[in-house]
């Protein structure tokens, strides 16, 4: 039986755990009700995922050193610094074609719902973005998730700074109010998408 100490420590992510890293949260979305909306194929769904999430640790979050795993890779939590949350057009246009190859035809309705989820973004005041936390679904429902997020909650607490971030299922909603986030909007994804809820943390 899987346990949270089974998963190891939790420690920064390096770009040697890049693959490890996008191979768990591509299977920890493969159900997400966004990520279910732009990639209709649930066959293709688990790796045209890790596709999308290790571009987007190479290019964004691992430079950043702000993303947190555990010895075994389990999942991670993958938090922006304040002002770095807007994806460049420099960084939209090199991520084209491995986008292409993730979403296929389905790319405008990707780039519309994260054009939506860019706009309702708070721009003030200066905050950390918690981008991605997700857990490998055989690993989920030990506390894991909490325990990725810690270390960067701890952090914000003791730096007295905000943090931001968007739910995509009642479940998660659940997990990030119970470490100290509230519900301060809701928006659905563009073409009859789910449902999204904005989340805002004091430090505390």
């Amino acid at each position: 039986m899987l346990t949270q100490s089974a998963a190891g420590a939790v420690r920064k992510a390096s770009e040697e755990d890049l693959p490890r890293l996008a191979e768990a949260l591509g299977r920890a979305f493969e159900d997400d009700p966004g990520f279910s909306h732009v990639l209709p194929d649930r066959a293709e769904r688990a790796e045209r995922l890790r596709l999308f999430f290790e571009t987007e640790l190479r290019t964004i979050a691992i430079p950043h050193r702000l993303a947190w795993t555990t010895d075994e890779v389990i999942g991670g939590a993958i938090w922006l610094p304040p002002d770095a949350w807007r994806v460049p057009v420099t960084t939209t246009l090199r991520e084209v074609g491995p986008m292409i190859r993730v979403f296929g035809r389905r790319l405008p309705l990707a780039f519309r719902s994260r054009i939506r989820m860019e706009g309702r973004h708070p721009r003030k005041p200066p905050h950390t973005y918690l981008a991605v936390m997700g857990v490998a679904p055989e690993w989920q429902g030990k506390g894991l998730g909490t325990a990725l997020m810690r270390p960067g909650l701890d952090d914000l607490d003791a730096q007295c700074g905000p943090a931001y971030l968007e739910a995509s299922t009642p479940r998660s909603r659940e997990l990030y109010r119970r470490n100290g986030f509230e519900v301060t909007g809701e928006f659905n994804l563009p073409s009859g998408g789910p449902p999204v809820w904005q989340m805002w943390r004091e430090p505390g």
